[in-house]
């Protein structure tokens, strides 16, 4: 398992658009992506979860990454977030 925090940058948190962004990022890997915002813990491939956490800007959440392709699924996760988020 590989995980890393990031701190929300986007002044609208996870809002819809990036989310579902973030929804089509992580299904195309087979690695189990997870978001946990502190209080709750969702998988990334379902979009009403991740909209649902409610993450707003300065929010901190740790993503984890656990499957055959961690290494190349953290990678692209982690430059999703530092893209768009």
């Amino acid at each position: 398992m590989k995980s890393f925090e990031y701190v929300i940058k986007d002044e609208l948190g996870i809002h819809a658009r990036p989310a579902g962004m973030l929804v089509k990022e992580a299904k195309k890997y087979s690695s189990q992506v997870c978001i946990n915002n502190g209080t709750k813990k969702t998988d990334a491939t379902k979009l009403m979860a991740v909209m649902g956490m409610a993450v707003k800007c300065g929010d901190a959440v740790t993503v984890t990454v656990e499957g055959e392709d961690e290494e190349l699924a953290l990678e692209g996760i982690r430059n999703f977030f530092e893209t768009n988020l």
